[in-house]
């Protein structure tokens, strides 16, 4: 059931952040950034809600954002397409282990640098915190799974916040002054928008989505409409397309649930520990460039493809960056869904059976 904002105030600030988030969008479109209309509302949104405005986003647009996209993207498997993706499972399965690893060793340093400096928190709950807050992963998610362990949840939820948006402002830029896109040999295989196969998508995207929200996984409405429009398009059969401007909205709406998380607050929490995963951060993404030439040599695909399908990004930022820039879309959509699903399905199993223990002992 949607939760509609509950006082007038509260729609006033939706709507008075959707109109800055649009304004911002058209600025960047006119000065050429990629992705404008995720990155303008996205550093918009984030400018003045640091500095005190009283921005909001409503929920249930961040999730008619996120079936949009989930959609999109969902037409890029052809069955063509997905021969080629499975032929790179073992590619997955190496970005995978090296996000585990990455994540792991990123809360470690985490562990060692802020141990001691933040009062009131127990060794144990010291560890969790650390631990979770490195993982790799999605921030609400990681954010609940570090509750059921104990962490300190406010850390845990700004280390990965903060980790998402410098990754999404940073690659797209750098992906502009390296000059790479166009590089899909081919285009969704819905190139047509038709209105009846629109509405039938909408219906069957919806209801996948609204069965994994019943599920409780991960990204219900992008996870749900990805695998229903994956399974539509990989046996051939072609409903529409989705149109452009249905997309740009749904980039803004997601910047905008991005921005609103960086609030007065949200500076004045532990500025060490920020300041500690912003550096962490360019680091991994150093180490995640490094890690995708290699990958793109022993695979054979373009860097630039492998740079987004391993960058410690969040799923739907990274696959809209490579949508926008025709930057092998089925391939960093695919790592990047994968990548998600194990960290976490093994985040928790891991902490309990090898980082507690050891911490216990």
């Amino acid at each position: 059931m949607l939760r509609l904002p509950s006082r007038p105030a509260s729609w006033w600030r939706v709507l008075c952040t959707l109109v800055l988030a649009y304004a911002a969008a058209r600025l960047c479109v006119w000065l050429n950034t990629p992705i404008p209309w995720m990155i303008g509302p996205l550093l918009a949104t984030s400018l003045v809600s640091v500095l005190g405005a009283p921005t909001d986003s409503w929920i249930p647009l961040r999730n008619t954002g996120q079936w949009i996209i989930g959609a999109a993207l969902g037409l890029y498997f052809t069955p063509a397409v997905g021969q080629l993706v499975i032929g790179l499972w073992w590619a997955i399965a190496l970005g995978i282990a090296w996000a585990l690893m990455l994540g792991t060793g990123f809360g470690a340093w985490l562990h060692r640098v802020h141990q001691g400096l933040i009062p009131g928190v127990t060794p144990a709950q010291w560890r969790c915190t650390t631990y979770f807050a490195g993982s790799i992963g999605g921030a609400s998610e990681m954010t609940l799974i570090a509750e059921r362990q104990g962490a300190r949840t406010d850390l845990v939820a700004a280390a990965h916040s903060l980790r998402v948006l410098l990754v999404t402002v940073t690659v797209p830029f750098a992906m502009q002054a390296w000059g790479v896109h166009g590089l899909d040999l081919g285009v969704p295989g819905a190139r047509v928008v038709d209105g009846q196969g629109l509405v039938w998508l909408a219906l069957l995207t919806f209801a996948g989505g609204a069965l994994m929200q019943r599920l409780g996984r991960a990204n219900p409405w992008f996870m749900g409409a990805l695998v229903v429009t994956m399974v539509i398009t990989l046996s051939g059969v072609t409903l529409s397309a989705i149109p452009t401007v249905l997309t740009n909205a749904a980039q803004l709406v997601i910047g905008v649930s991005l921005g609103v998380r960086f609030t007065p607050a949200f500076i004045h929490t532990a500025p060490r520990w920020l300041a500690s995963v912003a550096l962490a951060s360019a680091v991994m993404m150093a180490l995640c460039a490094a890690f995708a030439w290699l990958m793109a040599w022993l695979t054979g695909l373009h860097p630039a493809t492998l740079v987004l399908g391993t960058a410690p990004g969040g799923i739907a930022e990274m696959s809209i960056t490579a949508k926008v820039l025709q930057l092998g879309v089925p391939v960093v959509t695919a790592f990047q869904v994968c990548r998600l699903v194990a960290v976490l399905v093994l985040a928790e199993p891991v902490y309990r059976w090898w980082v507690q223990p050891r911490h216990s002992h």
